[in-house]
């Protein structure tokens, strides 16, 4: 296959601990409100009655989960179909970029992820998103998130390698199908993981 740089994430080793989050967010010298990299915290259960005190509820069916999520420079970028001013490339190597000097801020491309990557700022009015720490990578360095994270649960590099490594599972729930945009993402799932689109789990925190 063509060069794709990719990342890849343990689920099963997060610990939600958002270091990556705040990596980024420093690197990128990112305002409130605006992340490139967020923590999504899944998880669900229910209550019954106890067995001895049924006036009493006990809880059942408890799982949570963390996923680390940024921009997944997909292999079929929407962002990139659906900006009219082709402000949006995507590089030979897969790093998909904004070009903020063709941007004109319309958010096409925020309203076209289902990942939620562009962001808009709304100081100068245009867009913004996870470049893969490009900089640094051409210097053979790791991205400021996957450095950052203490579990090792973030890796980088070829998507055949990803897969060759870790496997080919690349969506979970909360996650949209991966059918949607080929992600250049591999994913490792945790335990209690829920299948795309069939999850009875809630999202509880979002941002920081």
């Amino acid at each position: 296959m063509a060069t794709q740089k990719a990342f890849y994430f343990d689920a099963s080793a997060c610990n939600g601990c958002k270091a990556c989050v705040i990596a980024c967010k420093s690197k990128n010298a990112l305002p409130v409100g605006i992340n490139y990299r967020r923590v999504v915290q899944y998880g669900g259960g229910s209550w019954v009655p106890d067995p001895d005190y049924p006036d009493l509820l006990q809880p059942t069916g408890l799982f949570a989960y963390s996923l680390s999520v940024a921009c997944m420079h997909c292999e079929e970028p929407p962002c990139a179909d659906g900006c009219p001013t082709k402000a949006i490339e995507k590089r030979d190597d897969g790093i998909v970029l904004v070009d903020r000097d063709k941007c004109i801020g319309c958010r096409y491309c925020e309203w076209a992820c289902p990942y939620g990557a562009p962001q808009f700022d709304s100081d100068d009015g245009l867009m913004m998103k996870c470049d893969f720490c490009v900089d640094v990578v051409e210097q053979g360095e790791a991205p400021y998130c996957v450095a950052a994270c203490p579990m090792r649960a973030l890796d980088f590099g070829e998507l055949d390698e990803l897969r060759a490594k870790y496997g080919n599972s690349s969506a979970v729930a909360p996650l949209p199908s991966a059918d949607l945009t080929k992600p250049a993402f591999v994913l490792t799932p945790h335990r209690d993981a829920q299948p795309v689109g069939q999850g009875s789990g809630r999202i509880y925190d979002f941002e920081v």
